[in-house]
């Protein structure tokens, strides 16, 4: 299959099958993709958590509107965005480069001090929104790595990300919870997979200038 064939083939799945699961090694294959997603300035503003414990999920199914996907899934991954301590992350980012590079880290300190001018330019809300905006970045690598391994996911945003960031403790983390994506297999009794793909044409939907 080519990767138009994969995109044909996902869709967003509503019921899985709660007895398949994922394989390590197929989990493996899915983490290193959502690491190398792009991100601003490559700063990787964000954490993903992989939720397995079965009482944890239950109560993070509560707060998403008791959608099964949320405990019958195999993983439930949890993108979450940071929110405080901006600085600290761009001088990880410069430490990062430092030591794998392993030359001159003049040029990078100076880019460094550039991102946090950059970034203290931002409002609270632009923050906000240009962090949170990165999650769907490493989201959308989760999405196209589970269906080249045709494993099924489902991105959503349908769910309390204030009770989540209390059930997850990650407020006082400095995290937010943005978007989430069960991932597992589809359960025959999904109707939804048999649903044809509706998008909109090439014509109508790209314009050339």
């Amino acid at each position: 299959m080519n990767l138009i064939d994969h995109l044909n083939w996902r869709y967003a799945t509503k019921i899985f099958d709660p007895k398949r699961k994922v394989s390590k090694q197929n989990l493996e294959l899915i983490k290193e993709a959502i690491r190398l997603s792009v991100s601003s300035y490559g700063l990787q503003m964000y954490k993903v958590l992989i939720i397995e414990n079965d009482e944890i999920r239950a109560a993070l199914r509560k707060a998403s509107w008791n959608q099964s996907q949320i405990t019958d899934a195999s993983q439930l991954f949890v993108f979450c965005n940071y929110t405080l301590d901006y600085d600290r992350h761009v001088d990880d980012y410069v430490e990062r480069n430092i030591t794998a590079q392993g030359n001159s880290s003049d040029g990078i300190k100076q880019y460094g001090e550039s991102i946090k001018t950059s970034i203290a330019k931002m409002s609270a809300e632009e923050r906000k929104n240009w962090s949170e905006k990165q999650t769907y970045l490493a989201l959308n690598n989760l999405l196209i790595a589970c269906a080249e391994l045709k494993i099924d996911a489902c991105p959503m945003e349908g769910f309390d990300n204030q009770a989540y960031n209390q059930i997850l403790g990650l407020d006082e983390r400095g995290l937010n919870a943005a978007v989430i994506a069960p991932v597992g297999y589809r359960s025959t009794s999904d109707k939804s997979q048999n649903r044809l793909k509706i998008r909109k044409t090439k014509d109508q939907f790209f314009q050339t200038a």
